[in-house]
C-alpha cells in the first residue's frame, strides 16, 4: 500500500511539474506591415516575406497580429495595390490588423496634434479592409514604443487613444531584430548564403536568450511567469527564421495567444508612474514604477558587435 501511495504521489507530482511548464504563454506580435524591405519594392521579396511568415504562423497555429504603417501602402503618391494584397492575405489567413500610425512618427519629437492626426489617417485604409471580413480596427503599437516623456504628454496620448478606441499594445520582449533584419537584407542582396546562415543562426541564439532574460525580469518584478509579448518586424530574417523561432518559443513551454488574450493577464493593467525618452519593455516600466532601481534594466542580452558593424556599413 505504501508503494501505491508513492507511485500516485510521484506521478501526481510529475503531473503537476508538468502543468507548471506549460503556463507560459506568448503573444507574437509583427511591425512594420506589409513588409521592411530596405529599398528593395520587388513584388516578389514582398510577397516571400509575407508568405513565409503567414504558413509558419499556420504551421505552429500561432493567432499572430500585424501592425501596419499606413504610408507604406503608397508609391509615387498612389495607393498601391500590391501592398494591399499583401494585407489582405493576412486577413485572408484570420490574422489581425492593428495600427502603427502613417508615418512611424517618434511621439518623443513631433507635437501632440500631428501625432495624433498620424495615428488617425494610419487607420483608415486598414479599417476599411477590416470591414470586409467583419472586424474592427482595435489595437494600436507605438512606433519606437515611445509612449509620452512626461505624465501629461503621456496622459493626453492615452486618453486620445482611448477617445478613439484603441487599446494599446504594450511589448514585453523587446529586441534588436531589427539590427539582424539588415545585416541580413544585405547578405541576401549579395546572394552570400553562408553569410545569411551565419545571421540566422546567431539570430535564433539571440533571440532565445532574450526570451530567457526576460523570463528572470518578469520573475523580478511581478514573481510569476506573465504573459510576454514579443515585438518583431515584417522582415526577411522574420519569414525564413519564424519556423525555428517557433520551435524555440515551444522548446521552452512556451503556448501561443492572441493579443486580446495576452492583454487579460492583470500585469498590461499596472500604472505606469515613471516616464522615459527610451521605448523600454513594459516589464521594465512596470519595475521602475513599482519603486525598482534602475539596476533593474542591466544584464540585458547585447547584440552581438559583428551584427552590429554589418547592419550600419554602408
Amino acid at each position: 500500500m505504501i508503494k501505491v501511495r508513492i507511485v500516485i504521489i510521484t506521478f501526481l507530482l510529475c503531473c503537476s511539474a508538468q502543468s507548471w511548464a506549460q503556463l507560459k504563454y506568448l503573444c507574437i506580435t509583427v511591425d512594420d506591415l506589409p513588409t521592411v524591405t530596405y529599398g528593395d519594392n520587388s513584388i516578389p521579396l514582398d510577397y516571400t516575406i509575407t508568405n513565409g511568415l503567414i504558413q509558419a504562423f499556420k504551421k505552429y497555429q500561432i493567432p499572430a497580429i500585424g501592425y501596419v504603417v499606413e504610408g507604406q501602402l503608397y508609391k509615387n503618391n498612389k495607393l498601391d495595390s500590391s501592398k494591399i494584397e499583401l494585407l489582405r492575405m493576412w486577413l485572408d489567413n484570420v490574422f489581425e490588423l492593428g495600427n502603427h500610425t502613417y508615418s512611424h512618427l517618434d511621439y518623443n519629437n513631433v507635437p501632440d496634434s500631428i501625432y495624433f492626426k498620424d495615428i488617425l489617417k494610419g487607420g483608415l485604409i486598414t479599417s476599411e479592409l477590416l470591414k470586409r471580413y467583419k472586424d474592427t480596427l482595435k489595437y494600436f503599437r507605438h512606433p519606437y514604443l515611445h509612449t509620452g516623456i512626461t505624465a501629461q504628454k503621456s496622459d493626453i496620448l492615452a486618453e486620445f487613444l482611448v477617445m478613439n478606441q484603441y487599446v494599446v499594445s504594450p511589448v514585453t520582449i523587446d529586441n534588436d531584430d531589427y539590427l539582424f533584419a539588415k545585416a541580413y537584407h544585405k547578405a541576401y542582396a549579395q546572394k552570400n548564403d553562408s553569410l545569411k546562415k551565419y545571421i540566422g543562426r546567431s539570430y535564433l541564439e539571440y533571440m532565445e536568450k532574450k526570451l530567457i532574460y526576460f523570463e528572470q525580469k518578469s520573475q523580478e518584478v511581478f514573481h510569476r511567469r506573465i504573459t510576454q509579448t514579443l515585438l518583431i518586424h515584417a522582415s526577411l530574417i522574420n519569414s525564413d527564421y519564424m519556423d525555428e523561432l517557433a520551435a524555440m518559443y515551444q522548446r521552452n513551454g512556451y503556448t501561443f495567444v492572441s493579443q486580446s488574450k495576452a492583454l487579460e493577464d492583470k500585469a498590461y493593467q499596472e500604472p505606469i508612474t515613471v516616464y522615459s525618452r527610451k521605448g523600454l519593455s513594459w516589464i521594465f516600466r512596470c519595475g521602475l514604477s513599482r519603486g525598482l532601481s534602475n539596476e533593474l534594466l542591466t544584464g540585458d542580452i547585447e547584440t552581438p558587435n559583428i551584427i552590429v558593424n554589418m547592419a550600419n556599413d554602408k
